[in-house]
């Protein structure tokens, strides 16, 4: 009885004093194991007395549920302190500022269609689309430039076999709505894209690029409606007090045909380094619909009359957000690219 009593004091005192759970199960491994301490005082009953032998057993036993039942509470109690432990190590401090996700950001060409498109949906335009692989045909020979024609040469073109190329303006778009329109009055559209024509690429030009053109053909339609409408533009582009001037120019789809030049919306006029000190920078051209480009599209030029311009976007965004090399809008860093928010 003696032994067991010690071997309890010893179990129990060594169990207390286990400081994390390998230790703990080494502590079973000693004590309750078949090899361990607690079973070893069985082999002590063979030599006791034959009545003493269901006492001592009972004691045994005794022994082995309270050494069982001191390792399951102090194994409880570490595997308190180990979540413990755990969940100070990884709180979360509440007074941190928030994550703030990364969001991607709209390109500035996309803004600035964006802001040309709400600006003509406003006034009861639609926005036409057509293929950037174009026919001959609707680029130039509808356009009022057919095969031979000097102005062909404004435009060196890749062609993809002689009736086939790359559209080099979006007119060709116009040019298939006015016949899809089979003469239905009036037409008042905007047709953004992309466009191509083959040119060195450097600070201001580029092989390919971005262009907006509007048309409107109705009932007396006159140049005065052309001023008004792109004053709007300008305005809502640019912002109040914008100025615009028509210069004489020549394009073979209009007559008469203007280059549009604004007030400098950087110094207002006064001259800077922006509009080179002129008060004025060229923004777009335009003029009135040719009557032959209505005649070659069922319309009777006699009753009908309308404008057409065309603003090319990468200058807009260029002269709104400041950018200096027109090969940074397709240079995809994004650096460059996270540095604008919606078009205002």
């Amino acid at each position: 009885m003696e032994d067991i009593t010690n071997l309890k004091n010893e179990a129990l005192a060594k169990i207390d004093h286990c400081q994390d759970l390998n230790e703990l199960e080494e502590c079973r491994v000693l004590y309750l194991s078949k090899k361990g301490k607690i079973q070893g005082l069985m082999a002590i009953m063979k030599d006791l007395p034959k009545e003493e032998k269901p006492g001592f057993g009972q004691k045994v036993n005794e022994l082995k549920k309270e050494v069982t039942d001191r390792l399951e509470k102090r194994k409880a109690e570490l595997e308190d302190e180990l979540l413990n432990a755990k969940l100070e190590n990884e709180k979360i401090d509440i007074t941190l500022d928030a994550y703030t996700p990364s969001l991607g950001t709209l390109h500035p060409l996309t803004l600035v269609t964006q802001a040309i498109e709400d600006c003509f949906v406003g006034l009861g335009y639609m926005v036409a689309e057509g293929p950037e692989v174009e026919l001959d045909y609707y680029n130039f020979e509808r356009a009022n430039t057919p095969k031979g024609h000097p102005a062909r040469d404004m435009q060196d073109s890749f062609y993809i076999d002689p009736t086939t190329l790359l559209r080099t303006h979006t007119t060709a778009i116009q040019m298939r709505v006015l016949e899809e329109a089979h003469g239905q009055m009036p037409i008042k559209l905007i047709c953004p894209g992309k466009v191509y024509r083959r040119d060195n690429d450097d600070a201001t030009h580029s092989h390919q690029f971005m262009q907006s053109e509007g048309l409107v053909v109705g009932e007396n339609i006159t140049l005065a409606d052309l001023k008004g409408t792109l004053e709007f533009m300008i305005a809502s582009l640019f912002g109040e007090g914008q100025k615009i001037r028509f210069r004489p120019s020549y394009f073979p789809f209009t007559e008469p045909s203007v280059e549009v030049d604004m007030s400098c919306h950087n110094c207002h006029g006064k001259g800077c380094p922006v509009c080179k000190g002129t008060g004025w920078i060229e923004i777009l051209g335009s003029g009135m619909v040719h009557p032959n480009v209505l005649e070659m599209a069922g319309i009777d030029s006699k009753k009908y009359s309308g404008f057409a311009f065309g603003v090319g976007l990468e200058r807009i965004a260029m002269l709104k957000y400041g950018i200096k090399d027109i090969r940074d809008l397709y240079a995809n860093d994004k650096r460059f690219l996270e540095g604008f928010k919606r078009f205002d």
